[in-house]
């Protein structure tokens, strides 16, 4: 939810968001009502407080009179990190808090290691090339064999050598050794990492670039060209666009192909090429491609804006669908094509 529109709605609120707004509205006065909640409880009502944004204060009346019959809302509230943070230090010891809230900013995974695993491997790699290798050697050894394969490669190679040797030499690690390590990772890692970016600016820029419809980004691409071709090489390779949904394998297209409205599949394929065209029909029954064929035929002339629309939709439905791993989308650069 944008935090600068004020919800109006309590049934777009999920449970945890719903006891985020009660706890809001009954301040720091009543913090001991906290107490009643588990670790796992705080924390998922925390993490719903600290992205709630404006909640309206029709809205603060409609869930205290539904959890709390008799009482009414207070006004508008707003949730934040900041006022979490202030509450949660009302009922718990200072440290405490702050490994909370560290947790809450930082990336998902129930512990250091799952955590460590969300991180892009390029921002791990350049903390831990200042750590000493047998270190780097314990943090490699407890993450996936995946995620590990990926730091190792961004290292310099001379240090990551030199930890694959400590790996290979590991004996069992000691849980208090473990334990100082899991610590310094957290307060010296994760900590900073919650407080600053971590995204590529080029990725950030890939994204937008995609937004743009197809006039307006052939524009500023040829513009960046001329000032920085590196760059704009280096987005052009990080976009996902429409023609890169050639690369999905069958199984994919038949699964995007079942999330996607049809008359907006037909809009997108007006504009597609004959290659990708074809390699959607083949996924259709003969019945379905017959159909499809003749519902756009009689569609006549289309606007290359609504066509482009209709592309950028169904590139956002294909990436929903990796993001729930239903799908596996290869990237414009190259290294993710599928080999058969």
């Amino acid at each position: 939810m944008a935090k600068g529109k004020a919800l109006s709605d309590p049934s777009k609120l999920s449970g945890p968001e719903k006891a985020a707004v009660i706890l809001l509205a009954l301040g720091e006065e009543h913090a001991g009502v906290w107490q009643s909640l588990d670790e796992e409880e705080i924390k998922e009502v925390s993490q719903a407080m600290a992205s709630l944004g404006t909640v309206s204060a029709a809205v603060v009346e409609d869930l205290m009179v539904e959890f709390v019959s008799g009482m009414t809302g207070a006004g508008a509230i707003m949730g934040s990190f900041e006022q979490t943070q202030k509450l949660l230090a009302a009922m718990m010891p200072e440290d405490k808090v702050n490994q909370l809230m560290e947790e809450i900013r930082g990336p998902a995974g129930r512990t250091m290691w799952d955590k460590l695993g969300n991180v892009n491997e390029a921002v791990l790699a350049n903390y831990l090339k200042n750590e000493y290798p047998q270190t780097v050697a314990v943090v490699l050894s407890k993450i996936k064999s995946e995620h590990a394969a990926r730091v190792l490669a961004a290292l310099p190679e001379d240090f990551a050598l030199e930890c694959v040797m400590r790996m290979l030499r590991m004996e069992p690690v000691q849980r208090e050794i473990l334990d100082k390590i899991e610590q310094t990772l957290r307060t010296e890692f994760m900590s900073n990492l919650a407080r600053t970016s971590k995204r590529d600016s080029h990725e950030m820029m890939a994204e937008i670039f995609n937004a743009f419809d197809r006039q307006t980004e052939a524009r500023f691409i040829t513009a960046l060209e001329e000032r920085n071709r590196e760059a704009a090489e280096r987005i052009r390779a990080l976009m996902f666009v429409f023609e890169d949904l050639s690369k999905l394998d069958p199984g994919g297209i038949q699964t995007l192909l079942r999330a996607v409205e049809k008359d907006s599949l037909a809009l997108a394929l007006k504009g597609a090429s004959d290659g990708l065209r074809e390699l959607f029909f083949s996924n259709m029954s003969e019945r379905a491609a017959k159909i499809m064929r003749e519902d756009m035929e009689t569609m006549g002339p289309v606007r290359l804006r609504d066509v482009d629309q209709a592309q950028m939709a169904m590139v956002q439905v294909a990436k929903d669908l990796a993001n729930k791993g239903e799908i596996m989308l290869a990237g414009a650069g190259g290294d993710d094509e599928l080999v058969y």
